[in-house]
């Protein structure tokens, strides 16, 4: 990891080649493509119970990547529209959702360029599972989630707890605070030869800028700009392995063994725009 001097349209441009490059690889490798194909559920129950019912409603998905979280909320009935800078990703979701036969729209634009190629106001936003490093500026991203919005319709978000960002796992089950929670406004460079989070045997040619934001600025940036927070809340299970020792019972959902009531390791919140 390092930081480098890239402006932040550089650093776009480059995580946009990143995620051209490996969006079918997670075509392939992702678990939730495989239970949309068997017709199994692949929305967690904390999503499934903070967002409620959605029979009807007009749900939009920002950062939806190949697609299938959003052909998930399909799925349970609602008129879903998902977003994403990646053209690959965008072409990926198109091909997952014919094979699917499911009715969504998706479109191939920057979040902060959105509200230039969508007129239509949404009963729900959504957002989640490792979006928030990818974004640039948290208050302009609230602003435009604000103004998508109906009024009385609500923003939700599950992401990885901040903290992790903090952390590494230095030997099994021991942490340590080696990099900065508070957030800069230059991205760290993560370019070391890893296997990528789908599929670990797939090494990303592309490197990742990403910029991290603490639990005050998320929460911030929406209050700034005009949402009422409804509740927050923090769990201790994660949605991939992010540190080695982590275990799981379902390869989709993992703990951290030694430290249960320790660590928050998922961030969840709901925002309502005022009728």
């Amino acid at each position: 990891m390092s930081c480098e001097s890239a402006s932040h349209q550089e650093a776009e441009a480059r995580n946009r080649a990143l995620w051209d490059e490996i969006a079918p690889v997670h075509l392939r490798a992702y678990k939730e493509v495989a239970l949309l194909r068997e017709g199994s559920e692949v929305l967690d129950e904390i999503e499934l119970r903070e967002v409620g019912d959605v029979r009807g409603k007009s749900l939009l998905h920002l950062q939806c990547h190949i697609g299938s979280d959003s052909l998930a909320w399909v799925r349970h009935g609602a008129e879903v529209t998902g977003v994403d800078f990646s053209a690959e990703s965008i072409a990926c979701a198109e091909t997952l959702k014919n094979d699917l036969g499911l009715p969504a729209q998706f479109v191939h634009a920057n979040v902060y360029d959105a509200l230039s190629v969508i007129d239509e106001r949404f009963d729900v936003v959504y957002t989640s599972k490792g979006v928030l490093c990818w974004l640039r500026d948290l208050d302009e991203w609230a602003r435009i989630i604000a103004r998508f919005l109906k009024p009385g319709g609500f923003f939700y978000l599950m992401e990885s707890h901040p903290i992790l960002a903090a952390l590494e796992e230095s030997s099994p089950g021991k942490l340590s605070f080696l990099h900065r929670y508070f957030h800069r406004d230059a991205p760290s460079v993560w370019d070391d030869a890893e296997g990528d989070y789908a599929d670990p045997d797939y090494i990303p040619e592309h490197p990742s800028y990403e910029w991290d934001w603490t639990v005050s600025d998320i929460v911030n940036a929406l209050i700034q700009a005009g949402l009422t927070l409804e509740f927050v809340h923090e769990y201790e299970k994660l949605f991939f392995r992010f540190f080695p020792s982590m275990t799981s019972e379902d390869g989709r959902w993992f703990r951290l063994p030694g430290h249960e009531g320790r660590l928050p390791l998922l961030l969840t919140l709901r925002a309502r725009k005022p009728t």
